[in-house]
């Protein structure tokens, strides 16, 4: 089974990795840490153990409180929304300000056509000397 890749969120008890780079709530590194140590850490602070970067030697988690993850999964989740999804198009259209009426009117017709096939349109105007 191919690995997943896991939603922003807290981890819990269940961390797979012995040796942890650890960052506290206010943002400071705390250091390289055993497992136990961080789960003991958190215990002791109320907090929950949030995995930041997987891909690197050790892997970092961070301390946070729920509302803090609360609020890391909204603007992930505004960050996603932000992003152009697979699939999706932006056409860019640029013209004068001093275009011909009869160029004007080829250049709408195909943002019109473009916007029926659901693409996002981008349409840019220079003035003209």
């Amino acid at each position: 089974e191919p690995k997943r890749k896991t939603a922003f969120g807290s981890v819990g008890r269940r961390i797979p990795y012995r040796i942890l780079h650890v960052i506290n709530q206010d943002g400071e590194s705390l250091g390289n840490m055993h497992r136990a140590e961080a789960l003991k850490l958190m215990d002791q602070h109320d907090l929950k153990l949030v995995l930041l970067q997987e891909n690197v030697e050790p892997p970092v988690y961070r301390l946070m409180t729920g509302q803090q993850i609360h609020e890391e999964q909204l603007r992930r989740a505004e960050k996603q929304k932000a992003r152009p999804k697979p699939g999706m198009y932006i056409k860019e259209l640029s013209f004068s300000s001093a275009i011909a009426r009869n160029d004007l009117e080829t250049k709408t017709k195909q943002i019109a056509q473009w916007i029926e096939k659901k693409y996002h349109v981008k349409v840019t105007i220079r003035q003209a000397k």
